[in-house]
């Protein structure tokens, strides 16, 4: 048997050349005689552009070109398209104003991109741009998402989007939740904001265009989760170049958590600045630039009831979530605080009725779209905070409140009142697995020598569920979406038995350089060392979908088990030929192909040589090659589960928080490399953990400028903010793909922030707390503890 089979947990193959500075990320490709890109950005929130002069700026000195959004607009060129469509309840469609790739006429957010400079040096450019003279007549601006939605606010795009409402959408029977809710023992109440992010992939974003005058093809190298979509939006709606000609590259990407799905302007820009300059144009995003272009997440404002009977079942929850969309309206951001946010309000529990409101509200920032679980990370902190608030007005254990209400693991599968499906899992295990390893059942002895030590200590619990695997096609197209989400996958057999794989899904962190060469060692019986696994460029890739949402493994890992499917298949054709036996008694394992119940076998490698040396070889049946291509669209998506227990000490007099211990029980289907999942939850629970405590987007509500635009202001976890991790895993197998797995690399980030705030409502519950909003800072905390403590003193 081959070494790198599935379980096995196999070291990442591709860390070598990260650890030893011998990546190729975009910023390290330089193309002969490029030039360099700067793009001057609005300063305003709001602003009507009255006129540019950029004849300073053109006779600077390295200045090749400068263009405005005239410009392309003058060559026919669109605007950066958004892949997925909403209706509002009355059936009428989402208001989608036009996103250019360059400002004309208004600018709607900081950061909007009003010009580019493009230079023999970076510095020149960067330098020329001060001499662009924008007269920008400033308007008020909305940032706040409710705010926006209220009569006489400042409106965003007036007479195309009136009031700053996108759409107003909604899931689920009202009228029997209302009648539900009027029927139940209490009704229990949260107000909630579920705060925006900045994604701070470790590695900006870059893009580099080309333009080949002898043959007219254009080459994009970027910084993309999904190279394929890249080619068709910016081709065929912004640049309108056939995909014949256009090539998108995206090579070693640091880092996407879901902000490099999109196609972004700077990439429509170097493009087509390239042929008008005839000379590569090369961009590479400064950080505080990123902190007001790249896509932010998050960002809702939610009001919700849920309806509990004397027995402690839940009869009813009902979900009012204001959405912040942004100036404008991202690749993916509709979809966002909709089907994948209200179809996961169910959770883990059996809930009879669900209704869910969204309304989007486009304000003056930068625009919102999926970030690391995207929808999923929004509803379960929702349905956890009030979970815990209803455990706390009825006096129960939270513990017990969940296991009252959890699906049971015999009644899978399982529909939910809110259109999914769930096709396995098993909450009790996992919750319970995590209460020990937690020792929950002696925490109140250490919430007692925490308080003889003068610290508050609180202990929360958060069990989630995501849908994963994104996505089915023919679902998502019923829904709204303007693409497909299959995955393609070609497995290449070479002549001496080496295998090379070109997938349609990237990688940009996930180890899908060692994960997927399991699969083909597994599948074909070859050693791991004799798999290679090519991504991330459109002219070898027959097409792909990328990689988002969890869905490498459970899509894009299927593929190549469909197309290694097809490999052994046509193997076992040529092995009957060759070994003078029938296609149906040819049996194959681990690498050989032998005739049922002898001792006559090939193995993989010779039946590759055959394969290409076609000598002796039934032509009449099969075309030389072993070289197979599949593509597959899920039938359903995945469901990963789990609990997560928080536990957190607070010292009152400084607001500091310690996270004591965090234990996470995940249920992950069949896993392929444990050292690969550990590693992708401990980077989720760390975004998560940063979002409850420490990250938080923020704009000054008057002038709409970024407040929180560098590192100095917006506070990223490091090391020593972070625990260490419990981890446990106890798989139930997706029913639906060959393989039984779920998913993992957005768990952490989904159940970390409920689990950390309901640990902090915990500790501070004698105080009379009952929510501290994200994040939980020790300033706020402190100032929440100080109120609290002055209003028992006066009591």
């Amino acid at each position: 048997m081959p070494d790198g089979t599935i379980g096995t947990p196999v070291r990442r193959r591709e860390d070598y050349r990260f650890l030893t500075g011998q990546g190729t990320y975009t910023d390290d490709i330089n193309r002969p005689g490029q030039l360099y890109a700067y793009i001057l950005r609005s300063p305003h929130a709001s602003a009507r552009i009255n006129a540019i002069n950029t004849s300073a700026a053109k006779t600077a000195p390295g200045v090749a070109a400068v263009f405005v959004g005239q410009d392309m607009a003058a060559e026919g060129i669109g605007g950066l398209p958004c892949g997925w469509l909403v209706n509002s309840k009355d059936g009428s469609p989402m208001k989608e104003p036009p996103h250019p790739v360059l400002a004309v006429e208004r600018v709607r957010h900081v950061g909007d991109p009003v010009a580019v400079i493009i230079a023999e040096s970076y510095q020149q450019a960067k330098d020329a741009a001060e001499k662009v003279a924008v007269d920008y007549a400033v308007e008020a601006a909305v940032v706040d998402p409710a705010a926006a939605l209220q009569p006489g606010a400042p409106q965003v795009w007036g007479d195309q989007a009136p009031g700053n409402l996108c759409y107003d959408w909604a899931l689920g029977d009202e009228a029997a939740v209302d009648a539900a809710l009027r029927g139940a023992a209490r009704v229990v109440k949260i107000d909630l904001v579920n705060n925006r992010l900045v994604p701070n992939a470790m590695e900006p974003r870059a893009a580099i265009g080309e333009f080949n005058r002898a043959t007219g093809d254009y080459t994009l190298y970027t910084t993309s989760q999904n190279p394929h979509v890249i080619r068709l939006l910016m081709g065929a709606f912004v640049l309108h170049i056939p995909e014949a000609r256009l090539r998108v590259v995206a090579p070693d990407v640091g880092g996407g958590f879901g902000s490099k799905i999109y196609h972004y302007a700077e990439e429509a820009i170097v493009t087509w600045a390239s042929a008008k300059v005839r000379k590569p144009v090369k961009w590479t995003a400064e950080r505080s630039e990123s902190f007001m272009s790249d896509a932010h997440g998050r960002d809702h404002v939610t009001h919700a009831e849920l309806g509990v009977d004397a027995q402690g079942k839940f009869v009813a929850l009902k979900v009012v979530t204001i959405a912040n969309m942004g100036a404008y309206l991202s690749t993916f951001a509709t979809c966002v605080p909709t089907y994948l946010y209200g179809t996961l309000l169910a959770g883990t529990y059996t809930t009879p009725v669900i209704f869910c409101e969204t309304k989007a509200a486009f304000t003056n920032t930068v625009p919102v779209d999926a970030y690391r679980g995207a929808g999923r990370p929004e509803a379960t902190f929702l349905v956890e905070r009030i979970v815990d608030v209803a455990a706390d007005e009825l006096g129960m254990d939270p513990a017990e409140l969940r296991r009252r209400n959890f699906i049971p693991a015999n009644a899978f599968p399982y529909q939910t009142p809110v259109a999914l499906q769930y096709d396995s899992g098993d909450y009790q295990t996992t919750l319970q697995m995590a209460l020990q390893a937690a020792d929950y059942a002696g925490f109140e002895a250490r919430r007692q020598q925490a308080a003889a030590r003068g610290k508050y200590r609180g202990i929360g619990i958060a069990t989630y569920i995501e849908a994963c695997g994104i996505a089915p096609s023919a679902v998502v197209g019923s829904l709204g979406a303007r693409a497909g989400l299959f995955e393609s996958a070609e497995v290449r057999v070479h002549p001496t038995g080496s295998v090379t794989v070109l997938t349609g899904s990237h990688a940009h962190g996930q180890g899908h350089e060692t994960t997927f060469a399991q699969l083909v060692a597994d599948g074909l019986g070859v050693p791991i060392d004799q798999v290679e696994i090519v991504h991330g460029d459109t002219d070898k890739i027959a097409f792909g979908m990328g990689t988002y949402g969890s869905r490498s493994l459970a899509v894009g890992g299927t593929a190549i088990v469909k197309a290694m499917d097809k490999v052994i298949a046509k193997g076992k054709k040529i092995a009957a030929h060759i070994l003078e036996a029938s296609d149906a008694d040819i049996e194959f394992k681990d690498g050989r192909f032998t005739v049922a119940g002898t001792d006559r076998s090939l193995g993989i490698g010779e039946i590759a040589l055959t394969a290409y040396v076609p000598h002796n070889f039934p032509h009449e049946e099969l075309e030389p090659g072993l070289d197979e291509t599949a593509f597959y669209d899920p039938k359903n998506f995945t469901f990963p589960s789990g609990a997560h227990i928080a536990e957190i000490e607070i010292d009152p007099d400084t607001g500091r928080l310690e996270i004591c211990n965090f234990t996470a029980s995940d249920d992950f289907g069949r896993i392929i490399n444990p050292m690969i999942v550990a590693g992708q939850v401990h980077g989720g629970l760390a975004q998560g953990i940063g979002q409850a405590v420490l990250e938080g987007c923020v704009y000054d509500k008057t002038t709409g400028q970024l407040l929180t635009g560098s590192y100095n202001d917006y506070a990223m976890p490091r090391a020593d903010d972070l625990p260490n991790f419990s981890l446990s895993t106890h798989a139930t197998l997706c029913t639906h793909n060959p393989l039984g797995v779920k998913g993992c690399g957005e768990a952490g980030a989904i159940g970390a922030p409920a689990a950390i705030a309901n640990a902090i409502v915990d500790a501070l519950k004698p105080l009379g707390l009952r929510h501290v909003e994200m994040p939980a800072t020790p300033e706020k905390l402190w100032r929440a503890i100080r109120q609290h403590q002055s209003g028992a003193a006066a009591e």
